[in-house]
């Protein structure tokens, strides 16, 4: 009983186990467990809503108007709340599925502020289907309906099946046009393939599946040694490299064989 151990297991152990004894006891009673949970809620709750924590409004940075009331309508929060009760990575996730949203932050900063920091899709090109003219951005990514084609004059313009998938290529040929790009319509997708460059004066220019940039240069090039396009033609067809081909307009064809007959006659 002199022992260091037994006398240990007198000072500690038996106190603890006499503890422990009561304890469950005590908390075999469903009515000391609840009370006990709600002791503990009460502590979690008043804690939560300290002010330090609680969180008075939203500011959003970088958005604009209606993207902003977007933002606002899929985030509904009743302010204030404790910063404990806001699922952060949630509402990022939910935000970042706007079409008009390209990135985007959040973070409760001090003074009880949910700052979201908004990286939006800068529009590139409009693109008209079926459902009107929609505002893609360089990538292709959807935007926003555009209204009307001429709220948007300077934004180059696509059309046919497949072309929002193309959009890369297609700024890279608008990019390309160079001194036809005054007289630029618009490009149209081919089958989902291929482009079509509609000009003014209802020209066109048939671009290959492949390396179209490239048969694209060799039409300016040979514009600009001849000044080809000036001229009364309905298309350059360049599908083909190795031999590219010249449509006339009718009148054009119409004069020429006039200009024949009477040569021949002579």
């Amino acid at each position: 009983m002199l022992t260091p151990l037994f006398r240990t297991l007198i000072r500690v152990g038996l106190p603890l186990t006499a503890a422990f004894v009561g304890a469950m006891i005590y908390f075999s009673q469903q009515d000391n467990r609840d009370a006990l949970r709600l002791w503990l809620v009460d502590i979690r709750n008043e804690i939560q809503t300290r002010p330090e924590f609680m969180v008075k409004l939203m500011a959003i940075d970088g958005a604009g108007t209606s993207v902003a009331e977007d933002i606002r309508e899929i985030t509904p929060i009743d302010f204030p709340v404790s910063s404990f009760d806001l699922d952060l990575d949630n509402m990022r996730a939910t935000i970042a599925e706007l079409p008009a949203v390209r990135d985007v932050s959040i973070r409760v900063r001090p003074g009880g502020v949910l700052q979201v920091d908004v990286v939006e899709r800068v529009p590139a090109i409009l693109w008209r289907d079926a459902d009107g003219v929609a505002l893609l951005d360089e990538h292709g990514f959807y935007v926003r309906q555009a209204g009307a084609r001429a709220d948007h004059a300077e934004l180059p313009l696509i059309a046919g099946d497949g072309a929002d998938r193309a959009v890369p290529e297609a700024l890279a040929l608008f990019r390309a046009a160079g001194p036809l790009r005054t007289r630029l319509r618009g490009l149209v997708r081919i089958g989902e393939r291929r482009w079509d460059l509609v000009l003014d004066r209802g020209q066109r220019i048939l671009l290959p599946e492949n390396q179209p940039v490239q048969a694209l240069e060799r039409v300016i090039a040979l514009h600009q040694a001849q000044d080809v396009m000036a001229r009364d033609l309905a298309m350059v067809d360049m599908r083909i490299g190795s031999r590219p081909t010249i449509r006339m307009n009718e009148a054009a064809v119409e004069q020429w064989w006039q200009i024949n007959k009477i040569g021949f006659k002579d």
